[in-house]
């Protein structure tokens, strides 16, 4: 049964209450704490960002396809002059990256802009620190690592869920296409990015994980400085690659191994094993790397 308090306990209580409100209206509704967050990015570098970023941008077209897939479109509020997909992109203003448009930039006030190891330089990204807009990297070597980076996303835009949700998908989908590993010898690969000089992807690239998990492996073995390294043609001919990645065989025949006959005597050569793989696919560490996988690895059971 309920009973009301009596007389002399509401006596008691009320200094006790009147000392409770009194803390309490002498706390902030937000502290500096709750409104910020702490946190490192990929090349170790301590930031203090908005605890909910309101409006981002990414400097690389990876990220910005990073971005469409975790956080809320509508905080989106530009891209480069490179970034094509997803197709919603195309809608966002322009800020151009090569030059960086400082300017154009500052004015749209982004509380935070992300971008890739190798595409910003440090001092694009000091300039704009000192500007008062934070600069994110994030750095990928392994598939592995596109998934860490969208869970890294997801906690600094305050969105871990939707970013579990998208990364989930994409483990299931990677165990399903890497459930039969194809029997040794793999088949040695090398991916050409340009033909005048030769410079291909090198063994320290995301490449070597995705064709390793496609069924092949990087003819580049040697680990070289550069990330994308260029190549003779006498060292080609050493790698003697079982496939080349870099365009159809009649564009490749007309252009590059007419620059190049020498090249003529590799196996990929001699067997027509030459490749024209989406550029976009093979070149951006995207929530797509997964589709890349599987392009991959149907040109290498290709015959």
């Amino acid at each position: 049964m309920f009973c009301l308090p009596s007389f002399r306990h509401v006596q008691f209580l009320l200094p006790v209450l009147a000392l409770l409100a009194a803390c309490q209206s002498d706390t902030p509704a937000t502290t500096e704490t709750a409104a910020t967050q702490q946190v490192r990015d990929d090349l170790g570098r301590q930031l203090t960002l908005p605890a909910h970023p309101r409006r981002v941008m990414a400097l690389a077209a990876s990220m910005t396809e990073m971005l469409y897939a975790v956080a809320d479109t509508a905080t989106i509020v530009a891209r480069t002059q490179v970034c094509d997909h997803p197709a919603a992109a195309l809608r966002k203003p322009v800020v151009n990256s090569y030059p960086l448009d400082f300017e154009r930039l500052v004015a749209l006030k982004p509380d935070v802009v992300f971008t890739t190891d190798g595409i910003t330089s440090l001092a694009d990204a000091q300039r704009l620190q000192e500007l008062g807009i934070p600069v994110y990297y994030q750095r990928y070597q392994k598939v592995e690592d596109i998934f860490r980076g969208l869970t890294d996303l997801g906690r600094v835009l305050g969105r871990p869920e939707p970013a579990r949700q998208v990364v989930d998908s994409l483990r299931a989908e990677l165990v399903q296409l890497t459930e039969q590993v194809p029997p040794p010898p793999l088949p040695r690969v090398l991916a050409i990015t340009w033909t005048d000089p030769i410079y291909v992807y090198g063994q320290n690239t995301l490449f070597t994980n995705k064709v390793l998990l496609a069924g092949g492996q990087n003819a580049v073995v040697e680990k070289f400085k550069q990330p994308y390294p260029a190549l003779t043609r006498e060292y080609i001919l050493k790698l003697n690659p079982d496939v080349i990645l870099g365009g159809s065989f009649g564009k490749m025949d007309s252009t590059f191994f007419r620059l190049y006959p020498e090249l003529k005597r590799t196996r990929a050569y001699q067997t027509r094993r030459i490749y024209d793989p989406t550029d976009d696919l093979m070149s951006r560490p995207s929530p797509r790397v997964v589709e890349s996988i599987r392009e991959l690895k149907q040109l290498l059971t290709s015959q």
